[in-house]
């Protein structure tokens, strides 16, 4: 049995709102390592509100922006901060929020402080007309995983020389198999 605690009232703290809030800042800064949070601060300082900052971690940093500015963010993160190549492009539907998440997970080989680094570069697209620009001219690595995002979850990636079918048959009429709604037929 699930005991009734509606007239327990919270404890009221010693502490005042200011102090708990400047401890919670101390914390975080304590939290965030330096060289992500320095690469943060070059792309915010660079484009200001076109970045949202989802995460900081270490050796993990996930970022959102606008469809219209993920080329120039992600030839500036290319150019000026190492990111030189897309390990992988992933997915993601949202239908109660009726959008689509693609994720640019971002490494470097030619420079040995990011080895260990992944910058992830997300933007969203409505999921009726799911269309995104390419990144393809920017990281050539993401031809087949830009083709896979497309084939699977319906993302058309404008500029991509190839948005054909990669996996699934080339007469496959159905929905994307990894939209939320997708089921396999007879189950």
């Amino acid at each position: 049995m699930i005991p009734d605690n509606s007239n327990i009232e919270p404890k009221q703290s010693s502490r005042s709102k200011d102090s708990l809030a400047a401890s919670t800042n101390e914390v975080k800064s304590k939290i965030v390592p330096d060289f992500e949070q320095n690469i943060v601060s070059t792309l915010t300082s660079e484009f200001l509100d076109k970045i949202e900052t989802i995460y900081v971690r270490p050796m993990r940093i996930k970022i959102r922006v606008q469809p219209e500015d993920i080329i120039s963010i992600a030839t500036f993160i290319k150019s000026k901060l190492g990111f030189d190549h897309a390990e992988s492009v992933a997915g993601v539907d949202f239908p109660k929020d009726n959008q689509i998440e693609v994720v640019y997970h971002l490494g470097s080989y030619s420079r040995d402080d990011l080895l260990p680094q992944i910058l992830a570069l997300s933007t969203r697209t409505n999921r009726d007309d799911a269309r995104l620009p390419s990144l393809i001219n920017v990281f050539k690595s993401v031809e087949y995983h830009e083709r896979e995002t497309f084939e699977m979850i319906g993302v058309y990636f404008e500029g991509h020389p190839r948005n054909e079918r990669f996996l699934l048959p080339e007469d496959w009429a159905d929905i994307p198999p990894l939209r939320k709604e997708f089921r396999i037929k007879g189950r």
